[in-house]
């Protein structure tokens, strides 16, 4: 027998039971969303490499050890995304949609892809539900994004959600800030961990990510980006804030979130539940007024944000749905009469199955109780039919498959 062959490590198989609740929670992103003008988009699965190194930024753990990048047959560098914002951006320059009435509202939900160590809810295939905003750097546009994951966590049910909300400040209001968090690093240096130290001129704020102990003791006693905030980007944080107060948000600020790529600038975002854990963010996002011009558009301010389906489904999200009802349930053995009958109760806009086991007549009643059909129906020998109400108990007999339709099925039992 030869050895059986397992999915990647990393991914995850998604069953038939567990598809219905995925599927809520995509309607009900669709329900949001686009009753907030936002519009759905697609892009590809894989994009130029260049495009994530650009957009997302060389420095980022992403680029630097997370992407999954190959050579296609003409020797160009193509990378499966691992995060949708800058393939967004790049169909926004590609397609001219600067053009278009401003803000431009997109959403999307896809697969994407990290090579990251697998735990529960985070996948090296992933799928996420995103929304863009582009053309707009009004305050109202930062409140909203989060207003909209907000509401669709609480509205598919994730449970222990809290809202973590900061400002980066401009690339310019930064500059004094990284100069000061950079010294502070240095004169710690051998407190922090390698990765930290390695990092220091490059990417010093992900040191706030650190799990290392050496590192966060470091980090207790760091400068904060808010203290250094020029007076235009404090307002802008204010406003969002005082949007987020009259829409009813409850948020907490928390000074030393950093995101793990380097578009962002001023108002950044995460919202975590209770139920994942030391893992427990669901998503977040910020504004990336910069990003489109980084990769060859004109200079246009954005804010997004993404969410992981596995990992909102974990924290108890998107109850499935009930499923599509049976109406009808036809026992075999399968022939034209049969098949015709099914494909014309289908046509009339009904649930019907066949029996395709070559089930006996206890196991086809078996099997309609397990899908709960209304109705189970068998050819008899003169071609007449009869049908089972498994609602009234009441059996019909019909004289021809069309019968059945006309008289039973779309009559007043259905």
């Amino acid at each position: 027998m030869s050895e059986r062959i397992q999915a990647p490590r990393g991914t995850q198989d998604v069953l038939p039971e567990q598809t219905a609740a995925r599927a809520a929670l995509e309607a009900r992103a669709r329900e949001v969303l686009e009753s907030a003008g936002y519009q759905r988009i697609e892009t590809p699965i894989f994009e130029h490499t260049e495009l994530f190194q650009r957009g997302v930024g060389e420095s980022t753990d992403i680029v630097q050890k997370e992407m999954y990048t190959f050579d296609d047959a003409g020797g160009r560098s193509l990378t499966l995304r691992p995060e949708g914002t800058a393939a967004v951006c790049r169909a926004y320059v590609e397609h001219g949609m600067h053009k278009l009435a401003q803000p431009v509202k997109l959403w999307y939900l896809g697969p994407f892809f990290r090579y990251e160590r697998a735990q529960a809810g985070r996948y090296r295939q992933f799928w996420q539900i995103g929304a863009e905003a582009l053309g707009s750097e009004d305050p109202a546009v930062d409140a909203e994004a989060i207003l909209l994951l907000t509401t669709l966590l609480t509205d598919v049910g994730a449970r222990g959600i809290t809202v973590k909300v900061s400002s980066l400040g401009r690339l310019e209001s930064r500059a004094e800030y990284r100069a000061a968090l950079q010294d502070h690093l240095r004169r710690h240096a051998d407190k922090l961990s390698e990765e930290v130290r390695n990092r220091i001129d490059l990417n010093p704020l992900r040191a706030f990510d650190s799990d290392h102990p050496g590192t966060r003791e470091v980090m207790a006693g760091a400068p904060l980006l808010r203290d250094f905030l020029d007076a235009e980007d404090a307002q802008h944080f204010s406003e969002v804030l005082a949007l987020l107060d009259a829409a009813g948000v409850a948020y907490k600020v928390e000074p030393t979130l950093v995101r793990g790529l380097d578009y962002y600038v001023r108002t950044v975002f995460e919202i975590h539940s209770s139920e994942l854990g030391a893992q427990s963010a669901l998503g977040g996002g910020g504004r990336y007024d910069r990003l489109i011009a980084e990769i060859g558009g004109p200079p246009t301010p954005g804010m997004g944000w993404a969410a992981g389906i596995e990992r909102i489904l974990l924290a108890g999200g998107a109850p499935p749905h009930a499923a599509p009802p049976v109406d009808l349930y036809v026992a075999g053995p399968v022939g034209p009469t049969q098949f015709r009958l099914v494909a014309d109760a289908r046509r009339a806009g009904l649930g019907a199955q066949l029996d395709l086991a070559g089930r006996s007549m206890k196991g086809v009643f078996k099997q309609a109780a397990r899908l709960d059909a209304r109705y189970v129906a068998w050819m008899n020998e003169d071609g007449s039919w009869e049908l089972k109400d498994r609602q009234g108990g009441e059996q019909i007999t019909a004289p021809d498959a069309d019968a059945v339709v006309r008289d039973v099925l779309r009559g007043p039992g259905l």
